[in-house]
């Protein structure tokens, strides 16, 4: 990518504090309410927004084949210094367009990312990830309410709308739960959704 996306705007002025963050809690930990939608067997896997890269080389030891999507490149740096020896795809892109994406995903995951997308970057979006999901395929997101750090782009998006834009694009939910802040931080919270893609749909018959 030529430029850094608005949506990832102040997560490189500190990546290693940023990174410790996300390294001090595991994966499944944080993803718990994911464990039960993982693929079972080796399957093909995309994390975006992958961070410190916690997540991608959680699911490389489960035998999954994954690509990374980070567009901050200071991250991207620390992420592949702390997982030198996974089997990890790292590309340089970002929501909404991951125009670097080709083929199908089995898992789409995308923690603590979407809501970072303003309104038309989440509908270009969603129909994206509609796109990239193997039919069957799951989506599991995590979404961030409460406080925007400072420095940071995040709008407060429901998770009812993002219910409705997934049906809209043939995304079926088949979990959503409320919960709080795994490390505590006063005022925030989380709702964790997972998406079932039944069926591709044409997007040009949502417009």
């Amino acid at each position: 990518m030529e430029s850094r996306p608005a949506s990832a705007v102040g997560y490189g002025e500190d990546a290693e504090e940023t990174a410790r963050r996300y390294e001090a809690v595991a994966f499944e930990v944080v993803h718990d309410d994911f464990l039960p939608w993982l693929p079972t067997a080796p399957s093909r896997v995309v994390d975006i927004g992958a961070g410190s890269g916690r997540d991608a080389a959680a699911l490389s030891a489960r035998g999954h084949q994954v690509v990374a999507v980070e567009p901050t490149p200071e991250l991207r740096e620390v992420a592949q210094r702390l997982h030198p020896d996974m089997a990890i795809e790292w590309v340089d892109d970002a929501l909404p367009s991951l125009s670097s994406l080709h083929g199908s995903f089995d898992l789409i995951l995308l923690s603590a990312v979407w809501m970072h997308l303003d309104e038309q970057e989440r509908t270009d979006g969603m129909r994206r990830l509609a796109e990239l999901v193997s039919p069957g395929g799951c989506v599991a997101m995590s979404l961030r309410h409460g406080p925007v750090p400072h420095g940071r782009r995040m709008f407060e998006v429901p998770a009812a709308e993002t219910i409705a834009l997934a049906d809209r694009f043939g995304l079926s939910t088949v979990h959503h739960c409320e919960e709080l802040d795994v490390s505590g931080r006063a005022g925030v919270s989380w709702s964790t959704l997972v998406f079932r893609a039944q069926h591709h749909t044409n997007p040009g018959e949502t417009r």
